[in-house]
């Protein structure tokens, strides 16, 4: 494989760059920061897109544009593959807008689909180009330190020995597979083998019978004991009879004890009482005369408080008043106080009104005087409104005459146009699309035309190098110019078709400038007529509201004057008023002092009523004690005949007593509830065994029936373990034939990569300090010294591990490119700042190494280094600058190896 040429366009700090990369030594040379190793990192992206990148996608587009492009041209296989790549930013991240791989076999699109080719094209992915042919800045040291495992897989992956170990560990997972599920059936076989033995011993058939003999004597046993607690039972409860019928006797011998001596507590209690009632009523006989005496003299203060007119008001004798005279002289009081509380009632009402129709009238002739003022100054501000509002009549007929004459004028600038004001934004519009056209046209023809200069360009190049224009290989006689008149006749054709576009689109630059310019005077018109309507409009409205307005003003002064004069006569009713409130509070005064004094008296009445109420509760009092004593006398005589009567009969029980009957009696209860007892218990736990007994002949039978079907069961996982036992076998095979193979192909690997190794190293490093590198077969390497003693890699000198480690990645090159039985084609050997680890002294190590490739046959080898020296191993210098302006690279090929060239560009302005 080997690249031809790469493109790019705002990628990384590179705006527009191309380089041909030419077979044999080229070293891209710069500064640090100039951007060379960007011009790798391209060659890169274009075969494997983003997963090329140490950056996200978005920050190879160079800062400040929208897109970034790169295209890579290379040769593989004999065949010419051509790659594009376009990257574009969206939304605030960024996206492939293009990608195509043109290949003989036609075009592939896609990311995946394109990075699948490329992958397949060389036979490694992208981890494995940058460990075996893209040693990227800063991981010169790589593969050597990386685990054994790692490193093994690497180089393994490099040397298609991966799909060996896929394979196998395939055919593993499948051994794996089938030995899990093989373990599994027979930890089932012997489990089911051993629950059958268990079964076998333990005699199922012969224990089923036992049971069911056992149930058979279990069942007879209960019978038996279910009739003697039958008969148990009966004696019980005869027993119980006896008992119950002596214990009521008993309970009625103990209850007439206590009614007894209840009894005579109450006779004596009830004399006590009644001694006491006597001294009670000639207490209350004294209380009661007191009461009286109250009375009368409640009744004398009266009769003083009055205010002549006593005999009428109270008609009740003072020596002996009665409560019905009392009551009635209450009562003719009571209905003279309410008659005086009814007038005060009315005098008020009436004083409250009077005030209140007085107040009222005030605040409605203020109100009224505020309404008239009110409504004066509205006359005066409609006035003022309709002399505005003439005026505005007056300007308003100027403005649409005026609107009339300027839509006239617009409405004579269609006169001579190709279309009526409605279509002019169509006409705009079509001018503009068809604008539209010729611009694509003009830019398809620029694209074309920038094509077919390229290609006179690289065939004049071609032709001036006395190289064939069409294969581009050396010629002896005269160039073949064929094919380059017909380019520079293609050239002419488009240069006149892209002239001609042009001035199509100036033509139709200027027609849509028109069109637009009667869509503006379109709109104007229209908001012309709309100015002028809406005017109008208005116009009516004011003038037909005119006469309307100076009527309302004459109404309103009119309203303010008679709401003056109804003001001024509110305010005479309310002095009227006030006068008649102030004679019914007046009245109120005098009617409170007739009422306090029918008040008094009423309260002395009831004074007298009250005691008189007290005399009659004591001697009320007085009356029940006398008839408490009498009933008390009448309830001793009662209690003295029924206390008789109990202890007659409490006689009768004691000498129908027999205590020998009852002690029979419990000792036959006793011993039946003992007995009953017992045989409860019994038979529960013979029913708890009849159950268990027919729970285990049932479960017996169930196991019976489980045993047999352990005995198929155990047949079929039988044949079963035999079928796992031979394909487990077979993936066995299996496995170890691809481990084998592997191992055999690695150590052929081993081997040759040993050799090439030190023939490697050999080239490039002639200390006689180390003999020679032993590789052994898991890829572990080991330095031994001229007198055989052994070095790890890590214990080398910086600049010595660094070369060691360039010559191993080399050697892997190598392995791959000779390949174990023939050559194999391999993409180019890209070397990126591999002297960042070298001191001066080993720089020149390296320039060997690179010379001892290219003598060994590598087609292609890149080197990218800001170091000089590097610069005479190259059979092409390529030059990197920056501009310290812009911050952009470009890239210069130097025609001569001698020649100088400055390692920035000027800034702008400087010579």
């Amino acid at each position: 494989m080997r690249f031809r040429r790469i493109a790019l366009e705002n990628f990384n700090c590179f705006a527009d760059a191309e380089l041909t990369l030419d077979p044999g030594v080229t070293v891209v040379h710069g500064v640090n920061g100039s951007g060379k190793s960007s011009l790798l990192e391209a060659c890169f992206f274009a075969l494997y897109g983003h997963r090329a990148l140490d950056a996200t996608l978005d920050e190879v587009v160079t800062t400040g544009e929208e897109e970034a492009h790169v295209e890579l041209w290379f040769a593989h296989g004999g065949a010419d593959y051509h790659v594009e790549r376009r990257v574009k930013l969206r939304g605030g991240g960024a996206t492939n807008d293009r990608c195509v791989l043109e290949a003989p076999d036609g075009p592939i699109e896609g990311v995946q689909d394109v990075r699948a080719h490329v992958t397949e094209l060389l036979r490694m992915d992208t981890e494995a180009f940058v460990n075996c042919a893209y040693v990227r800045q800063g991981e010169v040291n790589k593969l050597i330190n990386a685990g054994p495992a790692a490193r093994q897989d690497m180089i393994d992956d490099l040397l298609q020995l991966g799909t060996l170990e896929e394979y196998r560990e395939r055919a593993s997972d499948a051994r794996v597979g089938v030995k899990r599920v093989r373990d599994g059936r027979r930890e089932v076989l012997e489990d089911v083998t051993g629950r059958i033995e268990a079964k076998e011993d333990e005699n199922l058939h012969e224990r089923l019978n036992g049971l069911e003999s056992e149930l058979s004597g279990v069942e007879g046993e209960i019978s038996e004991l279910e009739a003697q607690r039958e008969t148990a039972v009966e004696t019980r409860d005869r027993a119980r009879e006896i008992l119950e019928t002596h214990e009521e006797k008993r309970e009625e011998m103990a209850e007439l004890g206590a009614d007894i001596e209840e009894l005579e507590a109450a006779i004596a209690g009830a004399e006590a009482e009644r001694e006491t009632a006597a001294e009670r009523i000639a207490e209350l006989t004294t209380a009661a005369e007191d009461h009286r005496e109250t009375a009368r003299e409640a009744v004398r203060n009266a009769r003083e408080a009055g205010d002549g007119t006593v005999e009428t008001d109270i008609a009740v004798s003072a020596a002996d008043p009665d409560p019905e005279s009392l009551e009635a002289a209450v009562d003719a009081l009571e209905t003279r106080i309410e008659a005086v509380d009814e007038r005060i009632r009315e005098q008020l009402l009436e004083k409250q009104e009077h005030a209140g129709d007085a107040e009222r009238a005030r605040e409605r002739a203020e109100e009224l005087e505020a309404e008239a003022e009110s409504t004066r100054e509205e006359a005066e501000e409609l006035e003022t409104e309709l002399e505005a509002t003439r005026e505005a009549v007056a300007e308003g007929r100027e403005r649409v005459a005026e609107l009339a004459e300027r839509i006239e004028r617009l409405e004579t600038t269609f006169e001579d146009t190709p279309c009526d004001p409605d279509g002019a934004d169509d006409l705009a519009a079509d001018r503009r699309e068809a604008l539209a056209d010729a611009r694509e046209e003009v830019t398809s023809l620029e694209g074309d035309l920038e094509h077919a200069r390229d290609r006179v360009a690289e065939a004049e190049a071609l032709l001036a190098a006395g190289k064939c224009p069409e294969c581009g290989q050396p010629v002896e006689d005269s160039p073949h110019v064929e094919r380059v008149d017909e380019d520079r006749e293609r050239v002419a054709e488009l240069e006149a078709e892209l002239e001609a576009a042009h001035e199509t689109v100036a033509e139709r630059e200027d027609a849509l400038e028109r069109a637009e310019a009667l869509a503006e005077r379109a709109d104007e018109l229209e908001d012309a007529r709309n100015d002028r309507a809406n005017a109008a409009e208005l116009l009516a409205e004011r003038e037909a509201g005119l006469d309307e307005d100076a009527g309302r003003v004459a109404n309103l002064r009119e309203q303010a004057d008679d709401l003056a004069e109804t003001a001024a006569a509110r305010r005479e009713a309310a002095t009227v008023a006030e006068e008649r409130a102030a004679e019914a509070k007046a009245t109120i005064g005098e009617l409170n002092g007739e009422k306090a004094t029918l008040k008094r008296r009423r309260s002395l009445l009831a004074d007298a009523s009250s005691a008189l109420a007290d005399a009659a509760d004591v001697e009320g009092e007085l009356d029940r004690l006398r008839d408490r004593r009498e009933s008390l006398a009448s309830e001793n005589d009662l209690r003295r005949e029924t206390l008789a009567e109990k202890r007659d009969r409490q006689s009768e029980l004691e000498a129908a007593f027999d205590e020998e009957r009852v002690e029979h009696a419990e000792g036959e209860l006793e011993r039946a509830v003992g007995y009953i007892e017992q045989a409860d218990g019994r038979l529960e736990g013979l029913r708890e065994r009849r159950d268990d007994l027919q729970a285990s002949i049932g479960a017996t039978r169930n196991e019976i029936e489980a045993l047999e079907q352990l005995r198929d069961r155990r047949e079929e996982l039988s044949a079963t373990v035999e079928r796992l036992d031979s394909l487990y076998a077979e993936a066995e095979q299996l496995e170890s034939m691809y481990a084998d193979l592997r191992a055999e192909l690695r150590q052929q690997n081993v081997e040759k990569l040993e050799r090439l190794l030190n023939e490697t190293f050999d080239l490039v490093y002639t200390n006689d300090a180390y003999a020679y590198i032993e590789l052994d077969g898991s890829y572990e390497l080991t330095v031994y010294q001229k007198d055989d003693e052994p070095l790890a890699p890590e214990q080398l000198s910086g600049g010595e591990r660094a070369l060691f480690n360039l010559s191993l990645r080399c050697a892997v090159y190598r392995l791959l490119a000779e390949g174990i039985e023939g050559t194999a084609p391999m993409p180019p050997l890209i070397l990126d700042e591999p002297t960042v680890f070298l001191d001066s002294g080993h720089v020149s190590k390296l320039v060997d190494l690179v010379e001892s490739m290219r003598d060994l046959g590598v087609e292609q080898i890149l080197v990218v280094s800001h170091d000089e020296e590097l610069v005479g191993a190259a059979d092409d210098l390529v030059r990197v600058r920056k501009d310290p302006t812009s911050n952009r690279s470009r890239v210069d090929r130097v025609e001569s190896m001698d020649a100088e060239a400055p390692e920035t560009m000027p800034a702008e302005g400087d010579d």
